[in-house]
């Protein structure tokens, strides 16, 4: 828990903040469009997504245009929650543009990342590359 030092009629205390998704300053909300999809493009640079917290609404459609500004690269996108039903793995090779369309049902908080790796090293994801998806 993170605390923040008050000071106020002379008074000093210890409050503390509750951190929440919603009170990330970089969580992007989706907007529903008029067809009632939820689309976003999200672009796989070198071992970031960005944006990386999205938010969007259970039981409504989403579209996610996932597009790799690397040249050499190759990424994929996971989301892997069998119990949400979220159990997406799609490869999105280097330079190109791949949609990922799915309907979120259950709220909560799941990861959004690259399981890329190249023999010994880090894989992607442990280098970065992950992110969140918000289902409210």
């Amino acid at each position: 828990m993170l605390y923040v030092l008050a000071v106020g009629t002379g008074l000093l205390a210890l409050l503390p903040i509750i951190t929440c998704a919603a009170a990330d300053p970089f969580a992007v909300e989706v907007p529903l469009d008029p067809d009632g999809i939820q689309r976003a493009v999200v672009e796989a640079d070198s071992y970031e997504f960005s944006p990386r917290h999205l938010v969007v609404r259970a039981g409504k459609p989403v579209e996610l245009t996932v597009r790799s500004v690397t040249v050499l690269v190759p990424h994929n996108v996971v989301i892997d929650d069998p119990q949400s039903g979220l159990a997406i793995k799609e490869e999105i090779p280097a330079g190109q543009t791949v949609k990922v369309t799915f309907t979120p049902t259950v709220p909560g908080s799941f990861a959004i990342y690259c399981d890329k790796k190249l023999l010994f090293f880090k894989s992607h994801r442990e280098k970065g590359m992950e992110g969140i998806l918000e289902v409210r």
